[in-house]
């Protein structure tokens, strides 16, 4: 069985019942999610031996949200129970012309205050295949920064594969904060997904969707992503493109460069529900082909197809199989009734 090991805060999600709005609630639904949470769960339930490492309040909550992790068969011996309290997300869902709208309550998490010794790395990563963060994590301050550079220093050591899911969040830090990490755990990995703008010596966030619902502009994206490998020695360079007509209506696909041909996958058009996750799905989706020994291509179609379907699921986890994920990458369509 393959092994991959992610490292993240583990949030809890509370959200208005349905698509009701903050201002008109009287109850709001509890959830757990949290961005490589997501991709542990997701490859859990795919047959990875997936192993999350936090750090979480020794009371209630926190072993709620680990009883959560477990339930659907991811390690959690590696996980630190201190701290005061567990990071919270509010969120509410957009529908048709309205916009989801996210407010986070997560200083002075437990996360936060993590400190890097207590954490051993060349035990947990014994017998890994694969480590994967995001940016998010990097977001949370210096002990998070910190952590992560041990472990992606042990992951290297061990040539195990990396990966880097850039997930830039303007209400966690500026642009210019997270240019200015996000370099250093970039070099020598095997994926990035997303790109830094200052590739191209401008300081601001590119807007993929509008890239995305004309012709793809391929020497575009080939020259950013060919300036990406070639300053940090990545091996694959990856993106979605999300095609945004409604809060209720999108459609995905999605491109990988690999320093010789910009692949694009397949293309879906479909209902939101619950878009949050859609994008840790995909990234589960890409590692799970790659440590399974898929090529790059087969790899990146899987993960289209994990995301799309993350759309039609509540909650920030992709509650998929393989095999529904398999049938919608092959062609199968979707029926009214599996029988």
């Amino acid at each position: 069985m393959k092994k991959v090991v992610t490292i993240g805060e583990v949030l809890l999600r509370l959200s208005p019942p349905g698509y009701e709005r903050f201002l008109q609630a009287s109850t709001l639904e509890m959830a757990y999610g949290g961005a490589e949470a997501n991709v542990a769960i997701a490859l859990a339930n795919w047959g990875i031996n997936s192993c999350f490492v936090t750090q979480l309040p020794n009371n209630d909550i926190g072993q709620s949200a680990i009883n959560n992790l477990r339930k659907y068969g991811v390690d959690t011996r590696y996980i630190q129970r201190k701290g005061d309290r567990i990071g919270l997300y509010y969120l509410e869902k957009g529908n048709s012309t309205r916009t989801s709208n996210v407010i986070y309550d997560r200083a002075n998490s437990a996360m936060v205050n993590v400190n890097p010794d207590d954490f051993d790395f060349e035990e947990i990563f014994k017998d890994a295949d694969w480590f994967h963060v995001s940016g998010i994590t990097l977001a949370l301050g210096e002990k998070c920064i910190a952590l992560v550079e041990k472990a992606i220093n042990e992951a290297k050591k061990r040539k195990i594969g990396i990966s880097v899911d850039l997930n830039y969040r303007s209400k966690l830090w500026t642009l210019e904060e997270f240019e200015n990490v996000l370099p250093r755990f970039l070099e020598d990995i095997d994926v990035c997904f997303g790109w830094l703008s200052s590739i191209e010596g401008k300081q601001k966030e590119y807007n993929v969707a509008n890239f995305a619902k004309d012709k793809l502009d391929e020497e575009m994206f080939t020259k950013i992503f060919s300036k990406m490998r070639e300053k940090f020695r990545i091996k694959y360079v990856v993106s979605t493109l999300r095609e945004t007509y409604s809060a209720s209506h999108n459609a995905l696909s999605a491109i990988i460069y690999d320093g010789n041909e910009l692949y694009k996958s397949a293309r879906y058009d479909f209902s939101v529900h619950d878009r949050v996750g859609a994008g840790d799905s995909f990234a589960a989706g890409l590692i799970y082909g790659l440590v399974n020994g898929e090529n790059h291509k087969e790899a990146l179609e899987f993960g289209v197809a994990a995301a799309v379907i993350k759309h039609s699921i509540e909650g920030d986890v992709d509650l998929v199989s393989a095999d529904e994920v398999l049938a919608l990458k092959n062609g199968k369509g979707i029926q009214s009734v599996n029988r």
